[in-house]
């Protein structure tokens, strides 16, 4: 299978843009990377989630999609298209943070808009524990990450797993990288690229669903 459109993605710290942009950088990509540093209501987020959850996941959902909107074309000078994130983050995020009726609300809006994206030709989500995860974050040090919780990230990991459930169309790749540095160890690296661009995707998805 020829990949046009590739998604990288994963849990909070899970190295997901690192690995975008060596992509990319090796494989001549269009890259996408979220901009969630223009949320302007995230760090109130993490000081309290339950007053501004919902506005909070309503300005991602608005800037992921324009954002791929407008970038989510092919063009002369590139042979692949690498991002990120992928719209249903929002869902699996939001899934998380809302109360019910918000929830409900907000995936009414969901599902009219991610109706029209087109989707990725392999979705590749990096599997890290919670450990691993808070130890990145500390590392990168932003300073409205550095409470998360390790039971956060765990349910938000939950999430996606029951998502990945539900899909029958798209193509998922889960890959297990907690013994991995791909920064520091180009070994690790090739092993990655190779595990993405040359295997049997349809084998190996219905493998690993099987084991989670």
């Amino acid at each position: 299978m020829e990949i046009k459109f590739l998604v990288i993605e994963g849990n909070i710290g899970a190295g997901k843009t690192s690995l975008c942009k060596k992509l990319a950088e090796d494989k001549n990509g269009k890259l996408i990377l979220e901009q969630f540093e223009e949320n302007p209501f995230l760090s109130k987020f993490y000081e309290n989630q339950q007053r501004y959850a919902f506005p909070t996941e309503l300005s991602f959902l608005s800037t992921r999609y324009k954002q791929i909107k407008e970038q989510l074309q092919p063009d002369l000078f590139h042979d692949i298209i690498i991002a990120d994130y992928f719209l249903m983050k929002s869902l699996i995020f939001s899934s998380q943070t809302l109360e019910d009726d918000e929830y409900q609300l907000y995936r009414n809006i969901f599902d009219i808009i991610f109706e029209n994206i087109p989707k990725p030709d392999l979705y590749v989500y990096l599997h890290k524990t919670s450990k691993n995860l808070l130890e990145n974050i500390k590392k990168r040090g932003r300073d409205y990450e550095q409470n998360i919780s390790s039971e956060y990230l765990e349910n938000i990991e939950k999430s996606y797993f029951s998502y990945f459930r539900q899909q029958s169309k798209l193509k998922i790749l889960i890959i297990n990288t907690d013994e991995v540095d791909f920064i520091v160890n180009e070994e690790h690296y090739e092993k990655l690229k190779t595990m993405i661009f040359d295997n049997d995707y349809n084998e190996m998805i219905n493998y690993l669903r099987l084991n989670k």
